[in-house]
């Protein structure tokens, strides 16, 4: 723990103009990032006698090593510069919002040539128009199923459409109306365009001249005595009213308003967020959040309103209503008008329905609360006993808060590789995972494996921790640098020690670990292993297992990390074996990237037109200069080209080798039925 008066800067030293100041570690980590309008006054606070501060605070403070600050222009700039350091270091003293679900939303893409209406949940992406979050995603389906009668806007995955296209036949939904079939020419891209954004005009709220303008047709219809067409028109404004009542209006004079409330307590607090766009409630999306500093509701507010507007993918409505304005509020209110584009109405609604509303929002933000520490509880209780359990059964110091499980992978001796995952406080976290490829000898040993990754880790610990002058640096490790510059702040790749060391298999596995350990001198981190056949926990040096319940919550976890680190370790061997089997000649020769491989094959034809090629006519493709033509040809007259293809299907031989879209196998190769082995974990 750091005493705050060694690293407290002098008061001279401090500016009084705007800025943000950052909280670092002895590790050189940022733990936390503030805002100030004049820092002199704001870091001073930071230094007073420790009795005096929130406990909070107070952990911070002595928790830290330094502290650094840069100046701003303005109070805005302030509040940008701190959203994007709180994304960018991820400090642990910050209060950071949590979505409590993924929310779903309903999004045309308007950036494809046919656009689709699809749910969504995740990042916005670039050229997709959002609406909501809901929360259920059925409530989306129904609601755009409702539409599809007046806007039939393609809703198929590109593969079914692809599919269409090329058998001249719309799916299902073509053929009763519901969607326009631009699969096969019904309609060409512009019009398909128009209606897309049609529906998007209509999920806005601008939703009075769509039905205007179809009771005008449905009129018109029954005076020329189309009574069908009259008919589907009915039917189509009922079915554009069915929609529109699923959102009830809630705000008579049809605002575009969002509604922020908050719960807290202590401990936790809660905010939900209603989106009103054409006085209906179109959205709702709710976050969790620790209080992991001394913040009031004001604070908690700008939290939220950085949080929900920051990232620039949601829409700044006309007015923001919140519980509490920040302190101060102009800032906040300059930096919303700035990405708007326009004013922004930031303020606490005060009667009226507006104020209901409000009330409304708050109800379910007290529910939300009270659900989320619900769930918390059980499940703080369940990861306790199962993290008590493993600490019993294997005689540790003291409870393993964080985990490492390691499984090797392979398919018969060929893509050996190697995963790491990481558990802390009984949850997965994947932001430490990592993977390895085995480096030292090739074939299938996963003894061998398992000591070489074993090492390569626990040698990158060392290196992390030799930077601060707390541990020696044996020889250096094949794989480079150590993570990220130890200016920058951010954490470490390696840093963090296991209390525990679990790998997947039995003694043969868990010895060869527990000599990687041996040989760097680390003898403080617990090891173990867990066999699949039995469910045994294996420990160094013992000729019998450890043997838990079937029904011991400390085993669940154990296997939870283990079956973890396997599907991690499978899917990257499945990556790599994926590229080695779709590798062609190309792929392997230095400096040429896919753009450049596909540039070379669409000028030549085939590879084999390539091969024949001299430097001077390689010189001609776009993207190719002199050296790396002459790298290509190096690497192709290397090689022995095939001779001929075969057309299975006719008996054809093909001249030219390999077609123009690829550079893998030939035909023959190709047809070659080939063995499935068991995949190795």
């Amino acid at each position: 723990m750091a005493d705050p008066s060694t690293y407290r800067p002098a008061p001279g030293e401090i500016p009084v103009s705007p800025g943000v100041y950052k909280f670092r570690d002895a590790h050189g980590r940022v733990i936390y990032v503030g805002k100030a309008k004049s820092l002199r006054p704001r870091l001073s606070s930071y230094f007073q006698d420790i009795a005096g501060l929130h406990p909070r605070t107070a952990t911070m403070v002595t928790t830290a090593a330094s502290v650094e600050w840069t100046v701003v222009g303005t109070e805005v700039e302030a509040l940008q510069l701190e959203y994007s350091w709180i994304k960018e270091f991820d400090p642990r003293f910050n209060v950071k919002y949590r979505d409590d679900k993924s929310y779903p939303e309903l999004a045309v893409t308007l950036n494809e040539e046919f656009p689709r209406v699809q749910v969504m949940r995740g990042a916005h992406k670039k050229g997709v128009r959002y609406f909501g979050p809901y929360g259920h995603a059925w409530a989306i389906r129904e609601t755009v199923d409702l539409l599809l009668r007046v806007f039939p806007v393609r809703t198929c995955s590109n593969g079914v459409f692809k599919r269409a296209q090329q058998v001249g036949r719309p799916c299902l939904l073509g053929y009763i109306g519901k969607c326009a079939a631009p699969c096969v020419g019904k309609v060409d891209a512009a019009e398909h365009l128009e209606l897309a954004e049609e529906f998007c005009e209509f999920m806005a709220g601008r939703t009075g001249g769509f039905l205007r303008r179809l009771e005008q047709q449905m009129q018109q219809a029954a005076e020329e005595m189309e009574y069908e067409r009259a008919a589907r028109l009915r039917d189509d404004i009922g079915a554009l009213k069915r929609a529109m009542e699923k959102n009830a209006v809630v705000l008579a004079d049809g605002t575009d308003a969002d509604l922020l409330a908050l719960a807290e307590d202590e401990l936790e607090a809660a905010v939900q967020i209603f989106h009103v766009r054409g006085g209906r409630v179109r959205g709702q999306r709710g976050w969790v959040t620790d209080k992991v500093e001394d913040v009031d509701t004001a604070a908690l507010v700008e939290h939220a309103l950085q949080q929900l507007y920051g990232a620039g993918t949601e829409p700044v409505p006309r007015e923001v209503l919140v519980p509490a304005l920040p302190e101060p509020a102009e800032p906040v209110r300059e930096w919303l008008c700035g990405l708007r584009g326009g004013q922004v109405d930031l303020r606490v609604p005060q009667r009226g329905d507006k104020k209901d509303l409000m009330a409304t929002v708050g109800r379910n933000a007290q529910q939300a609360l009270a659900l989320h520490k619900t769930k918390r509880a059980a499940d703080l209780t369940t990861r306790s006993r199962a993290l008590q359990e493993i600490t019993d059964a294997l005689e540790l110091d003291s409870v393993p808060l964080r985990i490492e499980c390691f499984d090797i992978s392979h398919l018969q001796g060929e893509d050996v590789v190697a995963s790491m995952v990481v558990f802390e406080d009984g949850l997965a976290r994947k932001s430490e995972y990592r993977r390895f490829q085995i480096k030292s000898f090739a074939g299938q040993d996963d003894v061998r494996s398992m000591h070489e990754v074993i090492t390569r880790r626990f040698r990158r610990y060392l290196q992390e921790r030799e930077q601060t002058g707390e541990w020696a640096v044996p020889e250096a490790d094949d794989e480079g640098p150590a993570g990220p510059v130890e200016e920058s702040g951010r954490p470490r790749r390696f840093a963090y020690p296991p209390q525990l060391l679990v790998v997947d298999g039995g003694q043969p596995q868990v010895a060869a670990a527990r000599r990687a350990l041996d040989e760097l001198g680390i003898d403080d981190v617990a090891l173990c292993g867990l066999a699949k056949r039995l469910e045994e926990v294996w420990l160094p040096g013992q000729d019998d297992p450890v043997v838990l319940p079937r029904s011991s919550e400390g085993l669940y976890l154990l296997q939870r990390v283990r079956d973890e680190a396997h599907r991690f370790a499978i899917r990257y061997q499945r990556t790599k074996r994926s590229k080695r089997l779709t590798a062609g000649e190309l792929d392997s020769v230095p400096g040429l990237g896919e753009t450049r491989r596909q540039a070379l094959l669409k000028h030549f034809g085939s590879l084999k037109r390539l091969r024949a090629a001299t430097v001077d006519e390689l010189c001609e493709v776009p993207g190719i200069g002199r050296r790396t033509a002459e790298t290509v040809a190096a690497a192709l007259s290397s090689r022995t080209p095939a001779t001929f293809a075969v057309n299975t299907a006719t008996g054809e031989i093909i001249d030219d080798g390999v077609e123009p879209g690829g550079a893998g196998p030939s035909t023959i190769d190709a047809a070659r039925p080939t063995p499935a082995p068991q995949e190795t974990p």
